[in-house]
């Protein structure tokens, strides 16, 4: 099997019908979830790890914000989940403000080194850009995305929100069980260079270093002199003053293209969240260069059917779903890329005309096999999701990414952060939407989401997992409008994840793809999308995690989920 393609790892591919346990089937009714929903009054804060969850609640409960919350919970799991976030990769926010009542977008992605062009790639005769190491390096843009927002909505001190990372970061935080595995995973990538091995593994009895073992305490000493330097320095110390210094020497020392000047021009981005309706909801993303939208034209095309009446177990529901998501990708593939480079046809894509005329492409009956298949890079990402809703119900939607794991591979031991491998997602074909270009910021693949209803907030929430997060921003979506699931099972409701589209790095294919189906979707359904023309695999665990927040209004309280395929907690007060 390719090991470019670790999705597929753990998956069984059907050519005959799979028997699933009966206790893995769901019944025709709403899913049942394997833990509660967490309702709290004041405040909740919902993230991948529980301890960072809970730093976040500490800052609610001592005053600060749903902002001020989110960016010391965000700097805790640059701790704590190192290979999937830190201060080495990228944030996008969505902010419901209390005050003004309005939605706040954020798009703190960094762009392409200024050294790097086609051309250089064309030297070095390299098809593609690498997908780790320092070629597919762009420039952090998480800690200006923090000072973006601290700055104008939060009420606390950068010495303030990162005192608990601080003091973690030198005594140790207990390591839970799937980041453990996800460590693990990593420990080859990590062993093979000194500085990232000095930073993220540990002296193991037989003298060889490892990755930390469940529960065990890992310390980073060095990240914490790192968090204190923005302490004290605010996001300066990192674009500007001793950190972007060292990061600029490293690039140097392992062949990469980064300048002074790529850290000194970087500034994050203040855009309006974009929005469709659905069901009499309004459901806002961010736009390009994230896939955001592609979450907007799904809904549109499944709008029209009646979801509810065909149920969460009936191959009509998950064949539509599919087809939708075959025909939105076709899309993200050819025109997102970075507006400020590229005219991008957001209104038009999102628009029900648009919908209405592509939906004419949806044969019920027959899988699309005209759809060009897709690239590996976009199935391996590591991202983490966070949400936070405080007493006066300021909303923070949150998501934040390394890439890979580990991004590329490569963290400076005087620094304790990875940086990331976003820039392996520009196509160097020049006549793509979404070629490089010095300076800019590349196609993205992380998204935070929220939905209204009647000008208010009602459901801030996200799905990790690099290619799933669109495809499990819908199914969320319709667990929850359509089938009336709680804001936990709608979460935790077995999902599948559709492979094989175009992408945008500019890659091709044939055929109708492969649906990944977890073990919970029944075996009735494998077998009658098989016979429409999928071809079906099943896993244990489909990519990505989940976490939400749903306001209710009516009753005065919030309702957190976080489900299984995380290690998170939605915690509450």
């Amino acid at each position: 099997m390719n090991s470019r393609f670790p999705i597929l790892a753990g998956v069984v591919m059907l050519s005959i019908p799979f028997v699933v346990p009966a206790a893995e089937r769901p019944t025709p009714q709403a899913y049942k979830a394997g833990r509660s929903v967490t309702i709290a009054k004041n405040g909740i804060v919902a993230t991948s790890h529980p301890t960072a969850a809970q730093v976040g609640l500490d800052v609610l409960k001592k005053g600060g914000n749903a902002v001020d919350a989110a960016i010391a919970t965000s700097a805790a799991m640059g701790l704590m989940e190192p290979m999937s976030c830190g201060i080495g990769g990228d944030l996008f926010a969505i902010v419901w403000d209390n005050k003004t009542q309005k939605l706040y977008g954020l798009n703190a992605n960094g762009a392409s080194p200024l050294k790097a062009t086609r051309a250089y790639f064309a030297e070095k005769k390299l098809a593609d850009i690498p997908d780790r190491g320092p070629l597919s390096w762009s420039v952090p843009g998480c800690v200006d995305g923090w000072d973006q927002l601290r700055q104008k909505f939060g009420t606390m001190s950068f010495k303030e929100l990162l005192a608990p990372s601080i003091a973690y970061a030198n005594e140790g935080v207990p390591v839970p069980e799937v980041i453990a595995g996800y460590w693990k995973g990593g420990e080859r990538t990590l062993a093979s260079d000194d500085d990232t091995a000095s930073v993220f593994l540990v002296p193991g009895e037989d003298g060889k270093r490892r990755a930390p073992h469940l529960g065990e305490l890992f310390k980073n000493p060095v990240l914490r002199k790192t968090y204190q330097m923005i302490a004290d320095g605010g996001r300066d110390a990192f674009y500007n003053g001793e950190i972007s210094k060292r990061l600029v020497a490293f690039s140097d020392k392992k062949g990469g293209l980064f300048s002074a000047e790529d850290f000194a021009r970087h500034t994050s981005e203040w855009v309006d969240p974009v929005k469709t309706t659905y069901r009499g909801y309004d459901v806002f993303e961010l736009p390009p260069p994230g896939q955001g939208i592609a979450v907007l034209q799904m809904l549109n095309l499944l709008e029209p059917h009646d979801l509810k009446k065909l149920g969460p177990t009936s191959p009509d529901y998950w064949h539509l779903l599919i087809e939708a998501k075959k025909l939105a990708y076709a899309d993200r593939a050819k025109f997102y890329a970075d507006p400020k480079f590229a005219k991008v046809p957001v209104n038009e894509l999102i628009s029900k005309e648009y919908a209405k005329e592509r939906s004419k492409l949806l044969d019920p009956e027959k899988a699309l096999t005209n759809i060009p298949a897709g690239d590996p890079k976009l199935g391996k990402a590591d991202t983490i999701y966070l949400t936070v809703v405080d007493k006066d119900r300021n909303c923070v939607s949150l998501i934040q990414s390394n890439y890979y794991g580990f991004g590329s591979g490569l963290a400076p031991a005087d620094l304790g952060f990875a940086i990331q491998n976003r820039g392996t997602l520009f196509a160097l074909d020049e006549k793509h939407a979404n070629r490089l270009e010095p300076g800019k910021r590349p196609f993205h693949t992380i998204i935070p989401a929220m939905v209204t209803k009647d000008g208010k907030p009602y459901f801030s929430f996200g799905v990790m997992g690099g290619d799933m997060q669109p495809q499990g921003h819908v199914q969320v979506l319709v667990n929850l409008l359509d089938f009336g699931m709680s804001v936990q099972a709608a979460g935790e409701s077995p999902r599948v994840e559709h492979i094989g589209s175009a992408t945008p790095t500019g890659s091709v294919g044939r055929g109708a793809g492969t649906v990944i189906a977890e073990y919970g979707i029944p075996d009735e359904v494998v077998r009658e999308l098989q016979r429409r023309g999928h071809t079906v695999a099943r896993t244990r665990v489909n990519g990505g995690g989940y976490q939400g927040i749903l306001i209710d209004q009516q009753r005065g309280v919030l309702q957190g989920g976080t489900e299984a395929r995380k290690d998170g907690a939605a915690v509450g007060y």
